[in-house]
């Protein structure tokens, strides 16, 4: 048996896996996150620990014979959350996560300086883990002259889970302190921000060993001696769980925020197309992807306005789809990255009047996050990468009328994998069988079958591209008055 353990921004889940794939079980326990100040996000690091007690507890009372026989385990997490230790290893302050952009004026900063882009391949966002740090240094400098480790939130949880610092490649190239090229922390880049490597956590492979359970919590959950794999951040994790590894393989992320994720053989850099370029969790493997911080929680902003949930707006718009309607809406309830890198951005309903009711202002969210998705294939493109077919994941594939908004959108189909766990829990897992057993990526990594295909309707074609020019042109005004 193999375990992946996700940590998401609102929950953990785990998931087990047979030695032929099969998901076996799987449990999930509930996070909180703190916004004490516009812009602020931010979770304890205790609280991932109680999660991951919480669902390997729950693993052990209803599969006991399954939890005992986990070989391996595999990580998954949000990414760039900046945990921070001191010399015992205690935290210093609650994690910075990565819908977190107070930074933005010194991701401006050091974005500004030519060795971040030419070495990270990436601009500086505010939500990554690098101006995060530096907001400390400046804001709290008595903390920052305490720090003695640096840790990405799953990698918190291995230390807890094996005592050892250690990071991977596809989680560390969204630090701002990786050379993304080498696979290597930069000196350059952390002397930038006052740091050094002993900082750091060792760097390994996705696919590679990172150490091995504490004895103590083997026997609390009857187990043996487990490997734990390098793991990967979230929709690097997803990518392995679906089989995207492979060049022209993508995936579109319906989740907490939005993804067009595109794997690559080789390390393509665009950083003035907002595009993120990062390692893959797989050894000499690259992925590019356009990022959006709000997709389906504009979905359920907006349903907590209503009164209402998520599913109950989406059926409310029936199974055909319609044309974009005269609102627009724009999804950006924190910031923005892909293609605009504006964390002061907000997000705005426009264009209505008296006739409008609730199922018209729906559909102009699923539009919104729909063209959202279009600006990031656009700006894919621009970064010099193609695509084959596009696979869809994410909570928000619930809904097939969003699905269909989303393919229209992009002008591009979308395949829907059959039912099952194929996200970041079972990438995870996929990971930590690798890593377990020496086996071949390829021959774990491949792509779930298709249960449907959501088709661009050409009739709409004008319709959707007339929608998203307009959506495109707010940008600017919103901007401006946003100062």
């Amino acid at each position: 048996m193999y375990l992946g353990l996700d940590l998401g921004t609102s929950g953990l889940k785990a998931l087990i896996i047979d030695e032929h794939q099969n998901t076996v079980a799987s449990a999930n326990s509930a996070l909180q996150v703190s916004r004490p100040h516009s812009g602020w996000s931010e979770q304890d690091p205790a609280s991932w620990i109680t999660a991951a007690e919480q669902a390997l507890d729950a693993l052990k009372v209803s599969h006991p014979t399954e939890l005992a026989a986990v070989r391996g385990i595999g990580f998954s997490g949000q990414m760039h959350g900046a945990t921070l230790l001191d010399s015992s290893d205690a935290v210093l302050r609650p994690c910075m996560l990565w819908n977190d952009t107070r930074s933005h004026k010194q991701a401006s900063v050091l974005d500004g300086k030519e060795e971040f882009r030419a070495l990270s391949g990436n601009i500086v966002f505010p939500g990554f883990t690098a101006p995060k740090v530096d907001w400390v240094r400046q804001r709290e400098p008595e903390l920052f002259a305490r720090i003695a480790k640096i840790l990405l939130p799953k990698d918190y949880l291995r230390f807890w889970l094996t005592g050892d610092h250690v990071s991977e490649m596809s989680d560390a190239a969204g630090t701002s302190w990786l050379d993304v090229a080498k696979r290597e922390w930069s000196d350059t880049l952390l002397s930038a921000c006052e740091l050094n490597q002993s900082q750091m956590p060792r760097l390994v492979e996705g696919t590679e060993i990172s150490g091995q359970l504490r004895s103590s919590l083997a026997a609390r959950w009857g187990m043996d001696r487990v490997a734990i794999a390098g793991g990967a951040g979230d929709n690097a994790a997803s990518a392995v769980g679906l089989g995207v590894v492979t060049p022209g393989s993508a995936f579109v992320s319906l989740g907490t925020s939005g993804v067009l994720f595109a794997a690559n053989g080789s390390y393509l850099p665009n950083p003035e197309s907002a595009v993120h370029t990062f390692c893959h969790a797989l050894p000499d493997t690259w992925h590019q992807m356009g990022v959006f911080l709000s997709a389906t929680d504009s979905l359920n902003w907006w349903a907590n306005v209503c009164g209402s949930s998520a599913a109950e707006l989406t059926a409310e718009l029936g199974d055909n789809l319609q044309t974009p309607g005269e609102i627009s809406f724009l999804p950006y309830l924190s910031g923005e990255r892909t293609p605009h890198n504006d964390a002061a951005i907000r997000g705005a309903f426009i264009g209505l009047d008296h006739g409008h009711d609730r199922q018209a202002m729906t559909r102009a969210v699923l539009e919104g996050v729909a063209f959202a998705l279009r600006d990031s294939l656009e700006a894919l493109a621009e970064a010099g990468t193609s695509l084959d077919r596009v696979m869809a994941v994410g909570g928000g594939t619930r809904s097939p009328y969003w699905l269909d908004a989303v393919a229209n959108a992009l002008d591009w189909p979308l395949d829907l994998p059959q039912d099952g766990d194929f996200g970041a829990a079972f990438g995870a897992a996929r990971l930590g069988l690798i890593a377990a057993e020496g086996t071949d990526p390829a021959d774990i990594c491949c792509a779930p079958e298709i249960d449907r295909s959501y088709v661009p309707d050409p009739g709409m074609k004008d319709a959707f591209e007339a929608g998203y020019q307009r959506y495109r042109a707010l940008y600017p005004a919103l901007a401006e008055r946003a100062g």
